[in-house]
């Protein structure tokens, strides 16, 4: 009957007990905030690291878990640390009696009790040594133990182990060390990394590399004792020096790591961009840039045509230079002549042009305008695809002057650009068909992409954590295909006599631009694949006299097609409803011949449906199409594609352009959103 009660009461002790660490747990939590508090990470496709950033105080405190680091490490930490670590609760009852009898025994401390769970503890709350200290120690590795896995507890102390100066946990110490992530460790490396935070000022290879060895193979000869490790493995991890040098940490990418790194501080920001190509294609621009002679940045972007992802993005060679910092592929700049491809591709879209029309390259007055060729020649009458190819100024106008130049700003802005526009220009002006409205080397890829994928456009993605924007199709496939097959056919930059050997079997469109004052040399181009845009120039506008887009821009440009994946070569075929003709008298009358809009006017206007607007539709509904004005017959077009009759039943539901063209080639066009009616 005694027992009873000694067991109720020890129940109720129990429960008291039990009751108490929870209510201590609650009201005093582990404090991770040092532990969350990491530095900035910018990662490429992959998750490699391209750049990361010291965190507030100045620390490399990169983000560590059991599977970042080599199982290598891993049996030698435990094997030296915490031997017993995968089966205690935080503290080492076997340990601390061991402890506590070597110092009775022998009037000091001999061995410590300490687990990686009472160091994890310690990390995340630094306190002066001493007996109070460590039962705090003990109390929070319980905690721990309690609320967290083990491998989240390793992953707290493998996070802020100190490893020498600045630099704390694994992968900080590894990729200063060595130079690599450690899921690659040698024992050698694997030994010093377990070594160094047990005294990581005095075990610092880079200030103290006799030492740091020295504690490193005692990490080795404990890896012997325990089975980590046998005795070949041994000998060879012994007989490796041990670095004596700090290395920098990963600069891939600086720009686009910085503008990253501001939007989302303390995170890791995983992007699109692939390493290997990042690494090639800076080496490239590095080595060009020591050509130039005079100073001038190289700026370059590659993107994925398949995912409209950007693989490489180089915002300038020199970041550490003298302006260095700008990041040039989000720059605004004028394109010169680089956007009359997308021009060309909307006359070509709404049928009233074709690279067979002919057009006559003569001094043509625009109110009080008189553009001229950049050598301020004229050729007289050419063809459409020659005048794109020789970048000739006076058709380019003519055709902007067709599609309108609000409607053209207004297109790059629907595929995701924001072109820049001089002081008092409203965008009614026919100078943005020779570059004076300024876009970035990103937005310029976006728009090439588009042309690459057939008119469909998505502003370029480099994060993969924010969602895809969906493409939109801009421009008729067929107009794209137009647009490609003449650019493909461009002549090649002077010193050129063919294609790199690398370069004959990948077609390749493209086209270069020259801005006024010789301020921006540009070249863009797209294959099956990639879209490639390359400018050069100074990064505060100065002007670089002579320096042509194809001469300066196009070489590197090609060189850099040269260091990208091979891909799938073969010319797409035309579509259906392309025209083919051996001449511009095959093609309809309105198509035949191009001629200034003020030849030509009264053309159609659209009544119905308004610009911009959003109509509710059920399944299988049409759309009344209403036009007035023109001359003679009007035809519509839904996407680039001709219309029978005035009546549009949508296919699906979303962002579709409409255009009406009369019998004389005057065309109007509206972009409207249809929405599924529930």
């Amino acid at each position: 009957m005694r027992l009873r009660p000694l067991l109720a009461g020890l129940a109720v002790a129990a429960t008291t007990l039990v009751a108490t660490a929870l209510t201590l747990d609650r009201v005093f939590p582990p404090d991770l905030s040092r532990y969350h508090d990491r530095s900035t990470e910018v990662v490429d496709a992959n998750g490699r690291l391209l750049r990361a950033f010291t965190t507030a105080d100045g620390k490399w405190r990169l983000k560590t878990s059991v599977d970042d680091v080599d199982p290598l490490y891993l049996g030698l930490l435990k094997a030296y640390e915490d031997r017993r670590f995968d089966s205690h609760w935080g503290v080492d009852p076997l340990a601390t009696l061991r402890a506590a009898g070597q110092l009775a025994e022998r009037g000091r401390i001999v061995s410590g009790a300490s687990t990686l769970s009472m160091q994890a503890a310690r990390l995340l709350d630094p306190r002066p040594r001493s007996f109070t200290t460590k039962a705090i120690q003990s109390a929070r590795a319980l905690q721990l133990e309690w609320r967290y896995s083990k491998r989240e507890v390793l992953a707290i102390y493998l996070t802020l182990a100190p490893m020498g100066g600045n630099l704390e946990g694994v992968r900080a110490a590894s990729l200063a060390y060595f130079g690599k992530e450690p899921r690659q460790l040698s024992a050698a490396e694997a030994a010093l990394l377990v070594a160094i935070p047990q005294s990581p000022e005095r075990r610092r290879p880079d200030r103290a590399s006799p030492v740091a060895q020295k504690a490193r193979d005692r990490v080795l000869e404990r890896g012997v004792e325990h089975g980590v490790i046998d005795a070949p493995l041994f000998e060879m991890a012994r007989s490796r020096p041990a670095p004596d040098r700090r290395l920098a940490m990963p600069m891939q990418a600086p720009h686009l790591a910085t503008w990253l790194a501001g939007q989302s501080p303390g995170t890791t920001v995983p992007t699109t961009v692939r390493y290997e190509l990042q690494q090639s294609l800076a080496q490239l621009v590095h080595e060009e840039r020591r050509q130039l002679g005079d100073g001038a940045e190289i700026a370059m972007v590659v993107l994925d045509n398949r995912t409209g992802g950007v693989v490489a993005w180089l915002g300038g060679d020199n970041f550490f230079g003298r302006a260095g910092q700008v990041d040039l592929v989000r720059a605004r700049r004028s394109p010169g002549s680089a956007l009359k491809p997308l021009i060309y591709a909307m006359a070509f879209d709404d049928r009233t042009l074709h690279p067979e029309t002919l057009v006559e390259d003569v001094p043509v007055r625009f109110r009080d305008w008189l553009p001229r060729n950049f050598d301020r020649d004229h050729q007289g009458a050419v063809t459409v695809r020659r005048a794109l190819q020789q970048s000739l100024n006076v058709p380019a106008v003519l055709a902007l002057e067709k599609v309108g130049p609000q409607r053209f700003l207004s297109t790059l802005r629907t595929a995701g650009a924001a072109p820049g526009l001089p002081p008092g220009d409203n965008g009614n002006t026919l100078g943005v068909a020779l570059g004076s409205a300024t876009v970035s080397p990103l937005e310029m890829a976006g728009l090439y992409s588009g042309l690459a994928n057939g008119g469909s456009f998505a502003p370029p993605q480099v994060r993969r954590d924010r969602p895809k924007s969906q493409p939109l199709r801009l421009i008729g496939p067929t107009a794209a295909w137009y647009v490609s097959d003449v650019l493909a056919e461009a002549p090649l930059p002077e010193g050129f006599a063919s294609l790199p050997v690398a370069l004959r079997e990948r077609r390749i469109a493209f086209k270069t631009g020259t801005s006024a004052g010789y301020r921006d040399a540009w070249a863009a181009g797209y294959s099956a694949n990639w879209t490639v845009v390359v400018w050069v120039g100074h990064a505060d506008g100065t002007p670089r006299p002579g320096q042509l887009g194809r001469l300066s821009a196009l070489p590197i440009l090609f060189k850099a097609y040269g260091r990208l994946p091979a891909e799938d070569n073969r010319a797409i075929r035309p579509p259906a409803d392309a025209i083919k003709v051996a001449s511009h008298r095959e093609l309809p009358p309105r198509m035949r011949t191009l001629a200034p809009y003020s030849e030509t006017s009264g053309g159609p206007r659209i009544a119905y449906p308004p610009a911009d607007a959003r109509i509710e539709l059920a399944a299988r509904e049409a759309v009344p199409l209403n036009a007035m004005g023109g001359q003679g017959r009007l035809r519509w077009l839904v996407d680039g594609r001709p219309l029978e009759g005035t009546q549009w039943v949508p296919a699906n539901a979303g962002t579709a352009r409409l255009a009406v063209v009369d019998e004389a080639g005057r065309s109007t066009s509206v972009t409207v959103r249809i929405v599924q009616r529930q």
